[in-house]
Order: C-alpha cells, then structure tokens, then sequence
C-alpha cells in the first residue's frame, strides 16, 4: 500500500510539473533586432506569386514587424506586429490586411493589451469584433511564431514539446475569431531550394489542438516554421494557409528566386 502511495504521489508531482512547466511563459533568450530583407511568396508546390519586403526594427521599448507581397496583378498582402521583449515576449498587436489596388478586401486584426479581435470582409459586408482570452507571453498571432520560436529553439531541440495560444479566424460554426492552443515540437533537420541554394534548416511544427466536433466540419492544417541551422537562428521557411484555416496553403522563403523547392530531410 506504501509502495503504491509513493508512485502515486510521484506521477502526480510529474503532472504538476509538466502542467505548471506548459503554463510558462517565451522568455526572451535571442532578443531579436533590426533586420530588413526581401522574402518570396510561393503556392505550396513552389512557383513563385509575390515579392516581399520584411522590416523589422526596435523603437520604444517594442519591436515592430511589417511584412508586405505584391502580386504582379495588384494585390497585395499586409501583415503588421508588435512586441515587447524584456524577461519574456509579449505580444501586443496583430494585424493582415488583403488589398487589391489599395481597396481592402479582408483584413484581421488582434489587440491583444484590449483583449479584442476583429474581422472585415468587404464582399459580405461582414464586420466581426469579439472579446479574446489572451494569456499574455503565451498567446501570439502570425509572425510573432517565428519570434517565439527563436526563443524556444533550445528547449524544442532537445525533444520538449511546448504549448502556447494561438489567435485564429474559425470558419465554424461561423467566420469568427477564436483562440486555440497549439503544441510546438522539433520536426527535424531538413535541406530545401531557394533563390538558387539549399540551406539547412531545423523545421518546427504548430499542431492546432482542435476540439472533436469542429473536426468533422473544418480540417486545420500545421504550420510549420524552418529556422537557419546552425546558430545564429533566423528566419528561413514558413508554410500553412494565408489565414483562414480553409485559404489555400503558400509557402514564404527567407531567399526569393523562381522557383522554390520542397523541404528535403537532411542526410546523416
């Protein structure tokens, strides 16, 4: 009977331990800098859509991010974030704009100091804005992934597995905004082609843990988020769907040429 309370009182200190640990908060380990370069936006099979332009600077005690495409046909897509970096990453703002010939056509935006998410799409006359749980250092929306996997980079490669909110658009029951928890995890060591070469890369998946019923209705793919190998980490890959979880899947390469190739798994 001692013998089984012991385990017992083991298994449940291990529960609150990987409980309390996935609670955490990112904290900062790579404070991310100014930075500024020219991304390419491709289909999931590689061909080449869009030009990009990336900036990234430090102003205020906050790190802006804005990301632009331009399609050849005049549409462009808008993608806008702000954070704080102290003892952990906070992100406070989120916004992606779909524009064609500068007249918006969607766009999405997440407060996430006010706890409020909006949605607008001109062709429906659809104006959402709904209050959000944002657990501030574990809720991140779009490219503020890649800022919170850089500091995660150490803790996934030796085979942790983390939990953090994500901010989405759900198309069920209907378009609204919704925040799920997502669980992050080393996918491996992958060369890929791009803009004429094949770096190397640690790749990192975004597993959305989505609830039963809504998976008979809507699939919600991985993201997944290849970061420069060896150190310094930086930027190198990103694929999922534009947004909405039912947009079709692009893939945005840190070196724009051409033609984009698939991610290969790094031979030992």
């Amino acid at each position: 009977m001692l013998a089984k309370r012991h385990w017992a009182g083991l298994f449940s200190c291990i529960i609150a331990v990987f409980t309390a640990a996935s609670a955490f908060a990112v904290h900062v380990t790579e404070p991310a800098g100014a930075a500024h370069g020219y991304p390419g936006l491709c289909d999931i099979s590689g061909k080449k859509l869009a030009d990009g332009e990336f900036r990234q600077w430090a102003e205020n005690d906050h790190l802006n991010v804005v990301i632009t495409y331009r399609f050849h046909d005049g549409q462009m897509f808008e993608e806008k974030a702000r954070f704080r970096q102290e003892r952990e990453l906070v992100q406070e703002q989120w916004s992606w704009k779909e524009l064609i010939h500068g007249r918006p056509q969607r766009e999405f935006a997440a407060d996430f100091s006010s706890g409020m998410a909006s949605l607008h799409i001109s062709k429906d006359n659809k104006n959402v804005s709904e209050k959000i749980e944002v657990e501030p250092g574990r809720t991140f929306a779009g490219f503020g992934f890649t800022i919170a996997l850089s500091n995660l980079r150490k803790r996934l490669l030796k085979g942790e597995q983390v939990q953090l909110k994500a901010v989405g658009f759900s198309p069920f029951p209907t378009l609204k905004p919704q925040v799920v928890t997502v669980t992050i995890s080393h996918g491996g060591v992958d060369r890929m082609r791009m803009g004429g070469r094949t770096p190397k890369g640690d790749r990192f998946i975004i597993h959305p843990e989505i609830p039963f019923i809504a998976k008979l209705f809507v699939n919600v793919p991985d993201t997944k988020i290849w970061l420069t190998n060896p150190a310094p980490v930086g930027f190198l890959r990103w694929e999922g769907p534009i947004v909405v979880p039912t947009d079709p899947m692009i893939r945005v390469d840190l070196l724009s040429g051409s033609k984009s190739g698939p991610a290969d798994a790094e031979k030992k």
